[in-house]
């Protein structure tokens, strides 16, 4: 479907041809009608897809051909699990509402507090934040949602997942009134918690799945090599970042301490390599993203801090130094590369450490993942091999063995003590057999 057939405002499609979208993809198309009709949508789409003009379009066309329910109140509300998704849906919100009298504001944690009242206190249009912080503003009644016509949740397993259940619910309490429309996307549906909390916050919504999260992505080439230790994934990882050819990788690490220590080995190398943990104050969290999402380095290390919706489309390799115990997290990760149809490369570097998630992973995803030695810095770990479980007739075979094999154990005597003055009943008495023969009468003689 073409952007021009969308029933929307002019001036939308004129931001989106400038952004050189001219064709929907499919969530786009199967989400955008039924939301402009006005009705709820619960959509889950593979990573990369194109969810956020998914919710955008719509909600800013409500914005320009309806009126407001309230002067003060912001009219719509999207919330993100991280800041940095957070200020990534922002950026595009700012830029499609440019020069059409609708104004965006962000508010995420590690943020000033008191500014960000301040910029409450402009009656933004649309609010982009996360979850902890919005309910903050709530409870602080620096922000009411009264008059709120659409509540989007981008990523909400992901919100989930962080423990911010308890604020979705209080927000969705804030702003519970039946003019309001609720949009919810995710890259899976599968969160028993998510289903139960779908039915909170939306009203006969339309569900819209695309395609199959688990399901092999055809655009991102997947490969697994055996390592030993920390120093042979080391040598794997340098060999493999020099070899290769892409734009720009990720490389996820378990600890923020790996971060730093990569981070620096690549650089040795000269391969303008940076770090990103969640210990960072968000001003340099937001610093070096914007570095590395303009191209300044071409390697981020990072934990799963930058695994979730960032739209980074240089990032041509991704690479899992240590893997998740999430399996959806491997998803996520891998799906940072291949975006709009573009193609990209994922590598896993599996240890013994690794191998009980790689097992795990294995069972999740709907197509074959093999893992093997590396050409030129092979290991000697091939993983551990299954225990096999013994069969219910072997086990009952032991059992018996070790019960004939027991000495039988005496019965207890009862014995009866004669000094504790128990009563007779208490002692066998042996009965004198009785006497059936019958004497002869001596009257008959």
């Amino acid at each position: 479907m073409l952007v021009t057939d969308l029933p929307v405002h002019h001036k939308i499609i004129a931001k989106l041809e400038s952004k050189s979208i001219t064709t929907l993809t499919e969530i786009q198309e199967r989400t955008m009608l039924p939301s402009i009709q006005g009705k709820d949508i619960i959509a889950s789409s593979k990573t990369g897809s194109g969810k956020t003009f998914a919710f955008l379009v719509p909600a800013i066309n409500r914005l320009l051909s309806q009126k407001a329910l309230s002067r003060q109140d912001p009219r719509a509300l999207i919330l993100a699990p991280t800041r940095e998704l957070a200020k990534q849906v922002f950026i595009e919100a700012k830029s499609m509402c440019s020069g059409l009298s609708l104004s965006c504001e962000l508010i995420v944690g590690g943020e000033n507090f008191n500014d960000q009242v301040k910029g409450l206190r402009r009656n933004p249009h649309i609010i982009v934040g996360t979850a902890g912080r919005i309910a903050d503003h709530l409870i602080g009644k620096s922000m009411y949602l009264n008059g709120l016509e659409l509540l989007i949740f981008d990523e909400a397993d992901r919100m989930l997942d962080l423990g911010f259940a308890a604020q979705l619910k209080l927000i969705n309490k804030y702003a519970d009134h039946r003019k309001r429309q609720t949009m919810l996307f995710s890259a899976t549906l599968d969160n028993i918690e998510l289903q139960h909390m779908t039915t909170q916050l939306t009203h006969g919504a339309v569900r819209v799945a695309v395609g199959n999260a688990t399901g092999e992505h055809g655009d991102i080439e997947q490969t697994c090599f055996f390592a030993d230790n920390v120093s042979n994934k080391d040598e794997i990882l340098r060999f493999e970042l020099n070899k290769r050819e892409y734009n720009q990788a990720i490389v996820f690490t378990a600890t923020r301490e790996d971060t730093d220590r990569i981070a620096a080995i690549l650089n040795e190398d000269n391969l303008e390599a940076v770090a990103l943990r969640g210990d960072l104050a968000q001003n340099q969290r937001a610093s070096i993203m914007s570095s590395f999402s303009r191209g300044q380095q071409s390697v981020l290390v990072t934990t799963d801090l930058a695994s979730r919706g960032l739209d980074l489309s240089k990032v041509g390799l991704v690479v899992n130094f240590d893997l998740p115990k999430n399996s959806d997290e491997y998803i996520h990760r891998i799906g940072r590369t291949g975006r709009a149809g573009q193609k990209g490369e994922a590598f896993s570097l599996v240890g013994p450490r690794d191998w009980n998630s790689f097992e795990l992973l294995k069972t999740h995803l709907q197509y074959a993942l093999e893992c093997t030695p590396h050409d030129e810095f092979g290991a000697k770990f091939k993983g551990f091999s299954k225990k096999k479980k013994a069969s219910a007739k072997t086990k009952a075979s032991v059992e018996t063995n070790r019960d004939n094999n027991k000495p039988a154990r005496p019965k207890p005597v009862r014995r009866v003590d004669p000094m504790q003055g128990e009563d007779i009943g208490m002692v066998p008495i042996k009965r004198k057999p009785r006497n059936t023969s019958v004497e002869p009468d001596d009257s008959d003689e």
